[in-house]
């Protein structure tokens, strides 16, 4: 069972490759530490040495005096020295050289082991010399510290004091044992806990993992809520959310256009069904057939403006490429109200403008016509017979304004915000002709020309759209 759950490590996840990039940190870490600590203490544990023979050679050197040139022991001895004896307890090899190098005496292991010619020849400046000596009959080696005896600037001869080298190498390679010991288990609880901490760390994104395998179209509702979190992780989460709930309301505001949209198409559809199928059931006189295809040429059109503003939304929801040249929207916005004019006659409405002349804009006047003429009979639809229906053009620093106010029946303020939607129709009974599209396009068609379409409205006493626009300077385009 064991092994199994570690077959199903996945060492290519991110987890896997943070735990054994910690686990390299940690190995270089140690090595480096390990390689300082071995070092240093190896250069302590000689130091220490070196002082120890410093002291001992000065204690063997005190007991030897020199007559007529010649060095005398005297009682140089263990048995005769307490000193010395103690040296001799503590594995420390003493001896007694002449000035040719010969041994003289001695105690200790190595004591009758010949003399190197190079310590001997480097001390006879009179400076005392360290250096190291073998001997292969025991397979050892010693540290030596080789101190001259003088008389007169003449070297009476040498007194070397030794210290077998095993002790400590034995204690720096059980240093070293011990260092690769703790360095392996140190890298080893530094893997896995690199590999703890980042499974720990990537928990959300694993979850968000399987949040997108189980999440559809039909189910956006499932969310993360890692609210007690507030580092990278923790936002990347909220973040997820967030385009979650965006992406469930998108969703839930297409499934509200295509039910919209089907029920827009099936109505004009099903009366030209309906008028087909009454001018189908019996002869009918040729004036009956006459209304009968002025019917369906009605409905005909119906369907065709319906279809052309839902291909136009299409291609609204992707960047637009229209060609921007300068307009004169006073001379635009004034053919517009001349060409609605008649209409505002017959509804018996008062129809003024106020546009001051040289507004000019950058855009294209094709789609600029047809924002204006929808908003200007917009104005006209919704306001009863003796109101007033008022179009402005004019410049605020930077901008170019058109205004369409009226004094209609208004938009509740509960349904401001919902105007622009798409087959929103402030009449929720859809009594009033169109399909709601107008006001939708219209903004896409402001958006296209790098405008903003707003509106301000109160219920009961009118309707104020206005078209903010970027002005230009320069000459000015045909607005037609």
């Amino acid at each position: 069972m064991r092994w199994s759950g570690l077959r199903r490590i996945n060492v290519r996840s991110l987890r896997s490759r943070f735990g054994m990039w910690v686990a390299v940190l940690v190995l270089v870490s140690v090595i480096v530490l390990a390689a300082f600590v071995y070092v240093y203490v190896g250069r302590g544990l000689r130091s220490s040495l070196d002082d120890s023979l410093r002291v001992s050679a000065s204690v063997v050197t005190s007991g030897v005096s020199v007559v007529d040139g010649s060095m005398t022991l005297g009682a140089s001895t263990p048995d005769a020295d307490p000193e010395l004896e103690t040296l001799h307890s503590q594995g420390t090899t003493v001896r007694y050289l002449g000035p040719t190098g010969t041994i003289l005496a001695g105690f200790g292991h190595a004591w009758d082991t010949p003399a190197d010619p190079a310590a001997l020849a480097a001390a006879q400046s009179g400076t005392p010399r360290f250096s190291e000596s073998s001997d292969p009959e025991q397979d050892r080696d010693y540290r030596v510290y080789t101190v001259p005896v003088l008389t007169g600037g003449a070297v009476a001869g040498f007194v070397q004091v030794m210290r077998d080298l095993h002790p400590l190498r034995e204690t720096l390679t059980n240093l070293l044992a011990a260092l690769f010991a703790g360095g392996l288990a140190v890298v080893a609880l530094g893997g896995l806990g690199g590999y703890l901490l980042a499974r720990r760390a990537l928990a959300p994104v694993e979850a968000m993992t399987r949040m997108t395998k189980e999440i559809s179209a039909g189910d956006l509702s499932s969310r993360l809520n890692m609210t007690d979190t507030y580092d990278e992780i923790g936002q990347l989460a909220s973040n997820f959310d967030n385009m979650l709930e965006r992406l469930e309301e998108s969703f839930a505001r297409e499934r509200r256009f295509t039910a919209d949209a089907s029920h827009e198409l099936r109505t004009p559809l099903a009366a030209m069904e309906a008028i087909l199928g009454v001018i189908r059931s019996e002869p009918r006189e040729a004036v009956e057939y006459e209304q009968a295809l002025d019917d369906l040429a009605e409905e005909t059109a119906r369907l065709r403006a319906l279809a052309e503003g839902l291909l136009r939304l299409a291609r609204g929801s992707r960047p637009q490429q229209i060609d921007l040249v300068s307009v004169d929207i006073s001379v635009l916005t004034e053919d517009v109200v001349d060409a609605l004019r008649p209409l505002a006659e017959a509804k018996r409405l008062d129809l003024k403008s106020r546009i001051e002349p040289g507004v000019t804009v950058r855009g294209d006047s094709d789609s600029l016509i047809r924002v204006f003429l929808n908003l200007l009979d917009n104005a006209i639809k919704f306001t009863e017979p003796g109101g007033v229906v008022t179009v402005s053009a004019y410049l605020r620093g930077d901008s170019a304004l058109v205004d369409v106010t009226d004094t209609g029946i208004g938009i509740a303020a509960g349904r401001l915000a919902s105007v622009f939607e798409r087959f929103y129709q402030a009449d929720s009974s859809r009594s009033a002709p169109g399909a709601g599209l107008g006001l939708s396009l219209a903004r896409q068609m402001v958006h296209d020309n790098g405008g903003q379409l707003s509106v301000a409205s109160e219920e009961g006493r009118g309707s104020t759209f206005t078209v903010r626009l970027k002005r230009v300077t320069g000459p000015t385009a045909c607005a037609g």
